[in-house]
C-alpha cells in the first residue's frame, strides 16, 4: 500500500503525514526540506537556485519512490514527484524564475523518470485557500519561508487545481482543509480517516 499526501505549501502534509502514519502503523516518507541546501538560496534568489533546486527535490523524491518499491512495506508519503514536475516547476518557468533551457533539461529528466515511476495507490489532495496557507506557515516559523508571497502562493494554488482536475493516475481523495484542525480536534482527524478508510477498502 503506498499512500501519498499532495497540497501547497502550509497544506499541513507533514503534519498529517505524522499522523496517519501513527494511526494505520504505516512507514513515513517525509520531504527532504531542512537537508535541501538550496532552500535558503533560492528563497532569496530564485531564479539564480530555482533549477538547482527543483533537481535535488526530483532526485530526492526519484530515491523515495526506488525505496518504497524495494521496501514492501506500507508507505505513506509527504508530497509526489509529480508536483515538483506539474506544479513547481513549470510554475517557476511561468514566472521567468527558470529559463527554457534548464525548464527543458528538467522536463526531459523528469520524463525520463516517471517512465520507472509506479503511481501510489491512493493521492490525498489537501485542498486550502490562502489564508489557511498563509497561517500555517507563518505559525511554524521557517526563516526561509518569511519570504514566500501571495502571489506566489495563488499561482501554485492555481497549478494545484488544474492538475488535480485531470488527475487520473490512480484512486483521488480531496479533503478541504480550510476548516479542519487535525492537531486538536479528535473529531477532525477521525473524519479524514473515515474517509480514507472507505478508499482504501475500495482498493481490495
Amino acid at each position: 500500500m503506498h499512500v501519498a499526501i499532495a497540497g501547497n505549501i502550509g497544506a499541513g502534509k507533514t503534519t498529517l503525514t505524522k499522523l496517519l502514519a501513527k494511526h494505520y502503523k504505516w512507514s513515513p516518507h517525509y520531504e527532504s526540506v531542512d537537508e535541501n541546501p538550496y532552500l535558503d538560496d533560492f528563497y532569496g534568489a530564485m531564479e539564480r537556485w530555482s533549477f538547482n533546486l527543483q533537481v535535488y527535490f526530483l532526485n530526492s523524491r526519484f530515491r523515495q519512490i526506488l525505496e518504497i518499491r524495494e521496501g514492501g512495506k506500507n508507505i505513506i508519503q509527504d508530497r509526489t514527484i509529480y508536483e515538483d514536475a506539474h506544479i513547481f516547476a513549470p510554475n517557476l518557468h511561468a514566472m521567468g524564475l527558470m529559463p527554457n533551457r534548464d525548464f527543458l533539461n528538467y522536463s526531459s529528466l523528469f520524463k525520463l523518470m516517471e517512465r520507472l515511476v509506479s503511481p501510489p495507490d491512493l493521492l490525498i489532495y489537501l485542498r486550502a485557500n490562502i489564508p489557511t496557507l498563509v497561517g500555517q506557515i507563518h505559525k511554524r516559523g521557517r526563516d526561509y519561508e518569511n519570504s514566500i508571497s501571495i502571489d506566489y502562493l495563488s499561482r501554485l494554488n492555481e497549478r494545484y487545481e488544474a492538475w488535480i482536475s485531470t488527475y487520473n493516475k490512480g484512486n483521488l481523495l480531496i479533503i478541504d482543509v480550510d476548516n479542519l484542525d487535525f492537531v486538536d480536534k479528535p473529531e477532525d482527524l477521525g473524519s479524514v480517516i473515515d474517509k480514507i478508510d472507505a478508499q482504501i477498502h475500495g482498493l481490495f
